[in-house]
């Protein structure tokens, strides 16, 4: 009887290991999977105009792709420098805009007499 309890158990604990997926990531459409690869082949090609039809194409904006989209593992704008396509790397970041940081503190002074 204790084996049979033994084996009840095991099999109970081991049960979710048999039906969860091997992998991290949810499985991708095809068609969503083509057109994220065609927008990296685009970004490393290293003309503007190719990636901007290849935005056009599935309606997205150079802003988006340039904030969540990973090619290889790597940003989208790091994967087109890698490849020396400075010119759709470029702007991408552009796409991205600039941010500065003032340090108001720092800037203003303030006379303190004791």
């Amino acid at each position: 009887m204790n084996k049979l309890n033994l084996i009840k158990t095991t099999a109970i604990a081991l049960l979710p290991l048999l039906f969860s997926n091997s992998s991290s990531a949810a499985p991708m459409q095809p068609t969503l999977e083509r057109a994220l690869v065609n927008i990296c082949v685009a970004a490393a090609s290293n003309k503007p105009v190719k990636l901007k039809n290849a935005l056009a194409n599935y309606h997205l904006t150079e802003y988006k792709v340039a904030l969540n989209l990973m090619c290889n593992n790597v940003d989208v704008i790091s994967f087109a420098e890698q490849y020396d396509a400075t010119k759709t790397a470029g702007r991408l970041q552009r796409s991205i805009g600039q941010v500065n940081i003032v340090d108001y503190a720092a800037l203003t002074k303030v006379n303190v007499n004791f």
